[in-house]
């Protein structure tokens, strides 16, 4: 497969600006690789697809309030740091971004009130900066939380508002660590997750922190030669152990999300089963890929070009997955992070 094969026009008004009031009610649309047929439904009729035995993977990644705006030493110049990653936990040691960056050099300190400051340690790339934490009382993450804006995506053109920063997170987030949210699991609610446990459908917790390689551009032609970021991710031994029994008995693994799937597909044994473990996955998935995990995917309409869509493709198949999104802009779904659904059965 080329690039070029997964770009199509996506008009701006197809990309949903703001998440709908009601998380369930996003349009669903359902594919059937089976019989090839498209239906159209509210998110809340997922249900109505599972059964009793079946899994539901869900990603319990948190976003973090990534953008914190301080001030530089001295000069009080206004800095933005995106934080993107903890390196070194003991040291309050991370990975951010910085803008503008030709004001930021190594030995500055920025300050985002009389408690947190950083100081920067190291240059890593043209923007990118290595900052040591002070050290005060207290959990760096809930500090980030209470001083940060939501890491809104770059194609969304309007500022954060307070609402995003629960409009932006599922309702099952645990574990901080993203800088953007594995938006297929934002229009699930605590409602629609408790209808499901009734119905006999165990939840399944998996972790991939999400970073900034989500929205990077792919620029080779040639897919084989595109290299992920490498993004953390967890399985836990009792979510393996669930997964592979309902594999034993023949039940449908449903996977919320590119990022889940990615996960899941990653750490995997010989025999071909879920494998429980931690580390770092740069797995690319595109056409023409064997899942080994995953049999139903639930995911949102991504850009064109992108590494998201192309799983999609290698999931529900190329052909269909355009006609899929050609039907949907055509329907009027609504785009992107804060936009609709598709499940491919």
């Amino acid at each position: 497969m080329k690039l070029s094969a997964f770009k199509y026009n996506l008009p701006r008004t197809a990309i949903a600006k703001f998440p709908l009031e009601k998380r369930d009610e996003a349009k669903l649309l359902v594919y059937d690789r089976a019989t090839k047929k498209m239906e159209h439904k509210k998110f809340y009729d997922v249900i109505d697809y599972m059964s009793r035995g079946d899994v539901l993977v869900v990603n319990q990644t948190k976003v973090m309030q990534a953008r914190l705006l301080g001030k530089k030493e001295r000069t009080n110049a206004k800095i933005e740091v995106f934080v993107l990653r903890e390196l070194n936990r003991d040291e309050n040691i991370w990975d951010v971004i910085v803008d503008p960056a030709r004001k930021v050099r190594i030995g500055n300190r920025i300050y985002f009130n009389d408690k947190l400051w950083c100081e920067v340690i190291d240059n890593t790339t043209s923007r990118g900066r290595t900052v040591r934490f002070n050290e005060f009382s207290g959990d760096i993450y809930k500090a980030i939380e209470n001083i940060g804006q939501t890491p809104l995506p770059p194609y969304i053109k309007r500022d954060a508002l307070p609402s995003d920063k629960e409009d932006y997170q599922t309702v099952y987030a645990k574990a901080d660590g993203s800088v953007a949210a594995p938006t297929a699991g934002l229009h699930f609610t605590k409602k629609l997750l408790s209808k499901i446990k009734k119905k006999g459908i165990k939840v399944v917790p998996v972790v991939l922190h999400i970073g900034l390689g989500t929205f990077r551009p792919v620029e080779v032609e040639d897919l084989t030669k595109h290299r992920m970021d490498s993004e953390y991710y967890e399985i836990s031994e009792k979510s393996a152990e669930a997964i592979n029994a309902a594999k034993a008995k023949k039940k449908e693994i449903f996977v919320v999300g590119t990022s889940a799937t990615r996960a899941l597909e990653t750490s995997i044994t010989a025999e071909g089963l879920s494998k429980s473990g931690f580390g770092w996955t740069d797995k690319f998935i595109f056409p023409d890929y064997d899942f080994k995990i995953v049999t139903k995917l639930i995911t949102n309409f991504h850009q064109p070009a992108s590494t998201l869509i192309m799983l999609t493709a290698a999931f529900t198949g190329y052909d269909a997955t355009m006609e899929i999104y050609k039907t949907a802009l055509k329907e009027k779904y609504r785009f992107l992070s804060y936009g609709d659904a598709m499940l491919t059965l």
